[in-house]
């Protein structure tokens, strides 16, 4: 049976199951109550379409921003003559507009990156052929004049040359693994720059540029990898096998970066001269329309000074553009949202304590501040070279609202979005048009195109069918509300009651939350909760009888660097104090019962479900900790460091840990981990359970045979779940 075939069986069976009154956990953790999207929309070259793929994975097409309606279609896997394939996973078009790789084969290596096998599509012969015949390739790059293909196997950078019969070469030699990694970054820096990609042409696609990363000084963590099941993997059938990589923990080496140019033409390789600390990162690295100019965004290991330097790749010389210090840290997003344009490089800074953008030339000349306020951008859209608007988004309205706004070159700022709730935009090249998801609280993604002025031109997607499968169903109202804690700490929150609510009765309360530096999950938006989809774990939850309540505390985002940054160097005192005053507020409501109070979260989550039961303050009945660090000396050095400094610098922050607040831990625990968990070892829970059972304190503990991070895979999301539910109603009842 084909792979759609029973996609779209399972489908009809989980949609007929969910007419009954009542959720059902597992066809929750199926995505049977997950809202429709459009799948990987891209703007086309003309600023008058765009370009997606179709919904069965096997065609991608060009759509009219005007109407929404298609075009035409670009690759479809039952025309495309030469090699054959089943679906279409992700493409990617050239700049010039007649090929596209077309991405098959995916499989994961970490967060965001992984191998794939890639295809060239000719657009007008309809041909389709392999990139490489040599193995799976990484991150795949057209050069800007669309004839060649960078792309990284194995640690090393090829060039396929499009003009010359797809003629392969190899650029570096020295790729190694756990050694030397050419073209994408180690496994610290993709995880907490959020990158898979660094590499650019220049944009007169003579030179190669691209981070060379030496791990060689950073320690190895290894993991056992078992048979395991759903895939299983035999070759560990007999014996355990293992998985070794570098993973730097905090106050220990990291990777030694640098920046090389190859000249295509001449084969020269050349390494840049840029100013970096030993100790420092590269955080992204761009190309700009000037033929020999490359800019690198670094930082020092603190975090707190970022710069942008201009590199020339023939002559190697660097240039200081732009320093931005700012107290405590700099935030990743102000590497993540940078952009650079034809004219303009626009920087996110919290350079005035809250969250705003900042308008430079390429020679790095500050043009303006784009907006200013008592608010934070959450999001930027980028810059209209044509006219110098700015498009962004933010929390002007309020820290649970976002909004879609332009600031125009004279001053002037519109908003473009007028529905209360959570709205996001994506710009067609030319700024004419826009992409707009809208959700609230109680509402599904609405996704409209609308023009530059935020006119709805058509409705693509409005999940009405969605909606319908949902009022057959008993679900609570999504509430958002707000408190003050005993130290006056005004405090957003968001609560879910049962559908048959009796203000007379008093419920139980499970406490959801993640807690970490800068996240929000209080919001006016659909997409909330532990499992997302509307929170639709916790409408389960409440079937079952329990008040389900998230409250964002002190290090969250939304609220400006003061509210975020005051955790600085102690992570986990005060995001517990409020989760801990969030319960004791709830315990004051008529319709709550004190005595039956829980908390959970996942990753930091996890990690201040620990710190919140060991607050001193015994207010939880219980808790369940999810894949959570116990000890911020066993985490990563970029992340760890952004917050703490080292261990070295800051003993008394790091010695304040779950591991160390053991003998104040209240109410029955619950751990779970996965033992493949790349990000936060199993070692965290290994430690943490270690000390408990010296403190002679009784816990239940789950751990998931080959699972990451994530502890997904057959039907282990399902059973998790199913543990934590029914671990609550034992301890809640």
């Amino acid at each position: 049976m084909r792979r759609t075939k029973m996609i779209g069986l399972l489908w009809l069976l989980v949609s007929t199951a969910c007419l009954g009154q009542n959720l059902d956990l597992k066809h929750i953790t199926q995505g049977a109550y997950r809202a429709e999207g459009v799948s990987g929309v891209m703007p086309a070259a003309d600023g008058e379409s765009y370009t997606k793929l179709s919904d069965d994975w096997k065609r991608v097409v060009r759509c009219s921003y005007k109407t929404g309606q298609e075009i035409e279609t670009l690759f479809d896997v039952a025309t495309a003559r030469g090699e054959k394939i089943e679906f279409v996973e992700g493409y990617m078009m050239s700049p010039d507009g007649k090929r596209m790789l077309i991405q098959t084969q995916t499989e994961s290596i970490y967060r965001h990156s992984f191998t794939a096998e890639y295809y060239i599509y000719s657009i007008a012969n309809k041909k389709l052929v392999p990139l490489s015949k040599n193995g799976p390739q990484q991150t795949p790059l057209f050069s800007p004049d669309g004839t060649m293909i960078a792309f990284v196997r194995q640690n090393n950078i090829f060039l396929v040359k499009l003009l010359y019969d797809n003629a392969e070469s190899q650029v570096t030699k020295d790729g190694k693994n756990n050694e030397v990694i050419n073209g994408i970054p180690d496994w610290v820096n993709e995880e907490e720059f959020g990158n898979d990609r660094a590499m650019v042409f220049s944009a007169d696609s003579k030179q190669l540029v691209w981070v060379r990363y030496d791990e060689t000084a950073v320690k190895m963590f290894s993991m056992p990898m078992y048979r395991g099941l759903i895939p299983a993997l035999e070759e560990n059938s007999d014996y355990p096998g293992e998985y070794s990589y570098k993973y730097p923990v905090a106050g220990m080496d990291n990777a030694r970066c640098s920046v090389w140019s190859f000249d295509i033409a001449s084969r020269q390789t050349r390494q840049l001269q840029v100013p970096l600390d030993a100790d420092g990162y590269i955080s992204r690295i761009f190309t700009t329309k000037e033929t020999q100019k490359i800019l690198v965004l670094t930082l020092n290991r603190h975090q707190d000074c970022l710069r942008i330097y201009q590199l020339n790749p023939l002559s190697t010389v660097s240039q200081l553009l732009i320093e931005d210090k700012t107290p405590k840290y700099v935030k990743e997003d102000c590497s993540s949202w940078f952009q650079v344009t034809g004219k303009y490089m626009l920087l996110p800074s919290e350079r005035d304590g809250w969250m705003h953008l900042y308008l430079y030339n390429l020679n790095g000349q500050l043009l303006r501040q784009v907006e200013q306020g008592n608010y934070e951008v959450s999001d930027v859209y980028g810059v209209d070279d044509a006219t110098g608007d700015v498009y962004y988004a933010s929390h002007e309205l309020g820290t649970t609202e976002q909004h879609v706004y332009v600031a125009h070159a004279n001053g002037k700022r519109e908003c473009l979005t007028t529905e209360a709730g959570w709205n996001s935009a994506v710009f067609s090249n030319n700024y004419k048009y826009y992409i707009h998801t809208w959700s609230n609280l109680n509402t599904p993604p609405v996704v409209r195109l609308c023009g530059n002025g935020g006119k709805t031109l058509a409705t693509l997607i409005d999940n009405q069918k969605l909606k319908e499968k949902l009022t057959n169903i008993q679900l609570g109202k999504r509430e958002l509300f707000t408190f003050t804690t005993s130290e006056g700490i005004k405090l957003n929150g968001w609560m879910i009651k049962p559908a048959d609510f009796n203000a007379s009765k008093r419920y139980p309360v499970i406490m959801y939350q993640y807690s970490g530096p800068g996240s929000q999950q209080v919001k006016n938006a659909w997409g909330v909760g532990m499992n997302g989809q509307g929170a639709i774990l916790e409408q389960y939850l409440c079937q079952q009888g329990f008040i389900c309540v998230c409250v964002d505390g002190r290090g969250t985002g939304g609220r400006g660097a003061d509210f975020e940054k005051c955790a600085y160097l102690r992570l986990g005192d005060l995001e517990s104090k409020d989760q801990v005053e969030a319960a004791l507020w709830l315990g004051q409501q008529s319709y709550i019962d004190k005595e039956r109070i829980a908390i959970w979260g996942w990753s930091y989550g996890g990690f201040n479900t620990l710190m919140s039961m060991s607050e001193g303050r015994p207010v939880f009945r219980a808790g369940v900790a999810i894949a959570p660090v116990t000890s911020w000396r066993f985490y990563d050095t970029i992340y760890t460091e952004r917050f703490m400094r080292t261990p070295k610098e800051n003993p008394t922050g790091y010695s304040d840990c779950p591991i160390s607040r053991v003998e104040k831990m209240h109410g029955a625990l619950l751990l779970c981990h996965g033992t493949a968990d790349d990000n936060v070892h199993l070692r965290n829970t290994a430690e943490y359970t270690e000390a408990l059972v010296q403190a002679d304190k009784d816990f239940r503990q789950l751990v998931y045979t080959n699972r990451n991070h994530s502890i997904y895979g057959g039907n282990t999301r399902n059973h998790l779940f199913r543990q934590c539910i029914n671990f609550f109603k034992d301890e809640l009842k």
